[in-house]
């Protein structure tokens, strides 16, 4: 039996009766963070965060000629207007292809322990190397990533006043460290759960401290605690019972994709659910549409308990309350090409896995 099957076991076992006790403020902190610039500005390891480095990193973020199409850019799938997710139940990305799986959100992506739903990638600088080769998402290389930012003379100021030791500054590894930098940044402080974290007792009403409280009880913050409210570990989705076949298929193992285990097939990192009232639909497939119905599918498959509709609806209530301050970020006016920029391709390079 995998040892993640077993501690997650253990976890849900033991979670319920501890939260029992005591104050809810008091258990809730011995179970959640609230979200800081400077905690995030701690996880990020051999990057240092400079303006300079901020500032290009957006504007990499935002720019579609990141792409071999120079139509998609970071931004196509992790929209910063829609809670760091795109619309719709998986990504469409080169040549109108769908994506296997739901994007995960980038807003507080930088509090998980590792990026996309199997893990595949331990950091954001490692992970924003992925969609820009991924056949189905970006479908670049990084050979011309780099021919394209050194034909741009903005950029190559930019990417010099950003790596100034750097002899070759405009680079695929700088590109990833800069786009790290940016989303180090995207983080949602400020939520109502973290103000009743700190102190303040009314800043959830009555129905969403009910919820916490159920959260705790019924074991969700087995799986789902911490800065991020989840995206802390690895979890096989299913204990109780398997999911309905559009929730989760059989031919996505999940993580045992990474790790080469069969301990480890349908096993996924956990959702970390900071704003997830604001990024429907949900799971790594996009197949659930409401927090309600997706609550109750976690509640069966996960913990082996059916919740009222009262209780439903404290939990939902409760989830509402992790929106915290959406980042402000102004649109950028990106640096113009040249005639020695490369042009538009349409064909498919690579076929490297998406999110």
């Amino acid at each position: 039996m995998s040892r993640i099957f077993v501690a997650s076991l253990s976890a849900m076992l033991f979670l319920p009766a501890a939260a029992m006790a005591g104050d809810l403020r008091a258990d809730a902190n011995a179970l959640f963070e609230p979200i800081t610039p400077a905690a995030a500005a701690k996880v990020v390891k051999s990057n240092d965060l400079t303006p300079a480095k901020i500032e290009l990193g957006k504007e990499l973020f935002f720019d579609p000629r990141m792409s071999a199409s120079q139509i998609i850019s970071c931004n196509s799938c992790h929209n910063l207007s829609l809670g760091g997710v795109d619309a719709g139940s998986t990504s469409v990305g080169h040549g109108w292809q769908k994506g296997p799986r739901r994007a995960p959100t980038v807003l507080n992506a930088v509090f998980n322990v590792a990026q996309f739903w199997d893990g595949r990638a331990p950091d954001l600088k490692t992970q924003a190397k992925g969609p820009v080769q991924a056949g189905v998402e970006m479908n670049n290389t990084p050979a011309n990533v780099e021919a394209t930012l050194n034909s741009i003379p903005g950029y190559v100021a930019e990417f010099k006043k950003a790596f100034p030791n750097d002899a070759k500054p405009a680079n695929f590894d700088n590109f990833a460290l800069a786009i790290e930098a940016f989303e180090a940044t995207l983080i949602t402080p400020g939520s109502r759960f973290d103000k009743f974290l700190a102190g303040d007792e009314a800043a959830l009403d009555a129905t969403e401290k009910q919820g916490l409280r159920l959260f705790m009880d019924k074991g969700c913050v087995s799986c789902h605690g911490g800065v991020n409210v989840g995206g802390a570990g690895y979890f096989p989705f299913g204990v109780a019972q398997k999911p309905a076949a559009e929730v989760l298929p059989a031919a996505d193992k999940g993580r045992a994709a990474v790790t080469k285990s069969a301990a480890d097939d349908y096993v996924f990192r956990a959702a970390p659910l900071r704003n997830v009232a604001l990024r429907a639909p949900y799971f790594h497939t996009g197949s659930v549409w409401t927090l309600e119905e997706a609550v109750s599918i976690m509640a069966a498959d996960q913990l082996g308990v059916t919740l009222s509709g009262d209780e439903t609806k404290a939990i939902v209530a409760f989830l509402g309350a992790l929106t915290g301050e959406q980042p402000h970020v102004s649109y950028p006016v990106l640096p113009a090409r040249t005639n020695g920029t490369p042009r538009p391709a349409q064909g498919l390079t690579s076929t490297t896995a998406a999110h």
